[in-house]
């Protein structure tokens, strides 16, 4: 027997699969059933090296928990030998519960830093001697103090950037002595005198070394060290971890990747499974880089990879924006970008809206929040997301003028606050009661949960208002709601669901950080929705100087800016809303501009050059040498003279704008008008119906039936459901009929 050297707990390789919840009668092809080809051939491709390359919303957690579940419940996995590392503790969270659910409860997931602490702590007595330095929380104090040491004087913000710098050296590898040339090397703007901040640098760490702490950093450094330096200790963790699967592997540092090395040893990639997107790279800020997901299978040239492009999450809508946006890529990461194929029904098409200010913007934003929720949509299913933490004060104002619950994003853990915490004390005594006057007569789980809750305040009807009592009701309510989908969930597995039952699941999602959602708009930054979804998502604020970020200078800082909004989009579910305004305060001077990513796909505006799909835009599957084959697009040549088109509004003309045009103008403006009538009803935008562009090219290349509509750019499914009919009949010369459901006791919309 030997000790599990994350958890504590003894593990034998020739453990029982039953000991794990594995009944023999839910076999391992269980696992399998609704996975889509290319998720069933991560499931079961058990032997490293895998590299699955996973674009937005295509159900890459739940390919490699069931790959995973796959390999424990089939035998070729014991449970206590497969380590799952993600980066932040809520995705660990997530994936524990995932298995959990799956019947591999034994597998350990846990963030980089949680695995290597847990085995720093474990060796330290062994390889080094002694007590484990203590963890330093927060660094940015002794920071301020090696300054202050070598005569700086910084203030708070320059002392929160000079943190990060050393977190940057650390976690690139760089020392003191190495850091202004690594500054060099990566075009990194600093921000202040890469020799002062060595100096700074170097003074921490010697005060650090005094001290006897250690930071976060440390434990990837010191344990990566111990790995290298003691080969009979690097020896135990890879007899014990056999099977590594790193999710997000985009994000990787040079530091996790030289400790990752060290887990799986020479030739270790046998044992190894990554999943990642390098068009989601968003963090080379701190040191994150995707160099190692995109040169994987130079590293491993028998790997076998998996593409995901089947995107469940986004409408065709939101999926086609997506794709514009990195089809003007540029760099290396674009020419592996993956293109998504929506799997959902049509959605309405993305809106843009540019306001005269900010104040504008936000109030407007917090109004069609309001009205879409009184359409049924649920808050916590609504998100508005900025790219700086500074710009969240005028929504949450906005929000809060109108009575909208929200919440932001980052702040204290779901399972930390004081009235969940006494919530879970309060329920825990119900549950050990059995019978409690609380809950008796309660006609079920939810009713149990509500009646104990009601003796700490909660009403059936939140408060009126905002702030902290509708933050205590919300908690709340998440907890009423969580018991609900229990008890859904266990009544339909043919479980019991009773109250000691749901404290379990409480308890074990607390262990997990796997907390339930609260009912509230979400304010976040673009950076902190990473790995979050929404129906609704309002991208805010979207100006050249704040998307792209003014400090953005160099080309692949621009592209990570790109990808940034591209993260943002690929959030929304259905509903996705692009703003910006044009000044910052009521009055102002309007001398912004939307931002340069919008170019060529919000209406009006040209794209700044197009380019060819890049490598790896199908799913499917490679196996060892095989090389992705390219996707080929023809060109769009011009009718008239043939030359290939570039710019957005000629490939839909399909002319150049220069050629003579065949349009018939009487069409045009029949068409103009009928638009004209169509936004009035629907008290949207003109372009919302068909761009100019879009009504050109029709009245050029007049269509006859729906497939030849079909076929003009600008004329998606949706639309073509919505007004074909009505197109059409212009088309033919007639009235297109009146659509019955806006017509009331016989009576048009239209004005007489």
């Amino acid at each position: 027997m030997q000790e599990d050297l994350l958890s504590g707990i003894p593990f034998d390789d020739h453990q029982d699969a039953h000991r794990y919840g594995h009944p023999a009668a839910d076999g391992p092809d269980a696992v399998l059933a609704g996975l889509d080809p290319e998720q069933r051939a991560v499931a079961t491709a058990l032997h490293g090296p895998v590299c699955v390359l996973a674009g937005a919303g295509t159900g890459k957690t739940r390919a490699i928990t069931h790959r995973i579940a796959y390999g424990v419940r089939s035998g070729v996995y014991q449970p206590a030998q497969v380590l799952a590392v993600t980066f932040t503790a809520r995705a660990a969270g997530e994936m524990r519960g995932r298995l959990r659910q799956l019947g591999a409860d034994g597998v350990q997931a846990r963030t980089f830093h949680a695995a290597a602490l847990r085995q720093l702590q474990y060796f330290w007595p062994r390889a080094v001697g002694g007590p484990v330095p203590q963890l330093l929380e927060r660094k940015v104090q002794l920071v301020a103090e090696a300054a202050g040491r070598c005569g700086l004087r910084v203030q708070r913000t320059e002392l929160r950037d000079l943190t990060a710098e050393i977190e940057w050296a650390k976690v690139t590898q760089a020392g003191p002595d190495g850091y202004p040339a690594a500054v060099q090397k990566s075009g990194r703007e600093a921000p202040r005198d890469p020799a002062e901040t060595a100096q700074v640098y170097r003074v921490y760490e010697e005060t650090k070394s005094r001290r006897g702490v250690i930071d976060f950093e440390d434990v990837l450094l010191l344990t990566a060290a111990i790995l290298e330096d003691r080969p009979d200790i690097a020896e135990q963790v890879r007899t014990q971890y056999r099977h590594f699967t790193v999710d997000e592997y985009q994000d990787v540092s040079p530091l996790q990747q030289r400790l990752l090395d060290q887990w799986t040893g020479p030739g270790g990639g046998a044992s190894l499974c990554v999943v990642g997107d390098a068009s989601q790279t968003i963090y080379s800020f701190t040191g994150a880089t995707p160099d190692y997901l995109l040169h994987f299978r130079t590293r491993h040239p028998e790997a076998t990879v998996v593409k995901l492009v089947r995107d469940y999450r986004s409408t065709p809508q939101v999926v086609h924006l997506a794709n514009g946006l990195l089809a003007q890529a540029r760099g290396e990461a674009a020419h592996h970008r993956l293109e998504l194929v929506s799997q959902r029904e049509a959605g309405p098409e993305p809106v843009y809206t540019e306001y005269e200010d900010e104040p504008t913007e936000a109030e407007t934003t917090a109004r069609r929040i309001k009205d879409l929720l009184a359409t049924g949509v649920r808050a916590s299913e609504v998100a508005v997301l900025f790219r700086t933490n500074g710009q969240s004060e005028v929504y949450e104002q906005a929000l809060a003028d109108l009575g909208v619950p929200y919440q932001l994003k980052g702040a204290e853990r779901f399972f930390e606050r004081p009235e969940v915490r006494d919530a879970g004390v309060l329920l825990r005594g119900a549950a050990r009661a059995g019978s409690d006057p609380l809950t008796d007569g309660a006609p079920d789980l939810a009713g149990q949960v509500r009646a104990v809750l009601a003796s700490r305040g909660f009403t059936p009807e939140p408060p009126a208002g905002s702030g902290a009592v509708r933050d205590r009701w919300e908690s709340l309510a998440a907890l009423v709601r969580l018991a609900e989908e229990f008890e859904r969930t266990r009544t339909a597995d043919g479980r019991a669901a009773d109250l000691a039952a749901y404290v379990a699941e409480l308890d074990a999602r607390a262990a997990a950080q796997h907390a339930p959602a609260v009912e509230g708009v979400t304010l976040a930054s673009l950076h902190a929705a990473k790995g979050l979804e929404w129906d609704a998502v309002f991208l805010v604020g979207l100006t050249e100087g704040t998307l792209p970020i003014i400090y953005a200078k160099t080309d692949e800082q621009i592209e990570e800016e790109r990808r940034l909004l591209y993260v943002g989009v690929t959030r929304a579910r259905k509903h996705l809303s692009l703003s910006w305004a044009l000044s910052r305060s009521p009055g102002g001077r309007a001398s912004r501009k939307p931002s340069r990513f919008l170019d060529g796909l919000r209406p009006g505006s040209s794209a700044p050059g197009s380019r060819p799909a890049g490598r790896g835009g199908r799913g499917g599957v490679e196996a060892g040498e095989r090389s992705a084959g390219r996707r080929v697009r023809g060109p769009v040549k011009c009718r008239v003279c043939e030359r290939v088109l570039t710019e957005a509004v000629e490939r839909k003309l399909r002319r150049c704008e220069t050629c003579p045009s065949t349009m018939d103008e009487a069409l045009y403006e029949r068409l103009r008008e009928w638009r004209a009538a169509q936004a009035r009803k629907q008290g949207a935008p003109a372009y919302v119906v068909f761009t100019d562009a879009t009504l050109m090219a029709i009245a050029e290349d007049v269509p006859a039936s729906r497939q030849e509509l079909a076929v003009i750019s600008g004329v998606g499914a949706m639309k073509l459901d919505k007004y074909g009919a009505a197109v059409l009949s212009l088309c033919a010369g007639e009235e297109p009929e009146e659509d019955p459901a806006e017509v009331e006791d016989g009576q048009s919309d239209e004005p007489a």
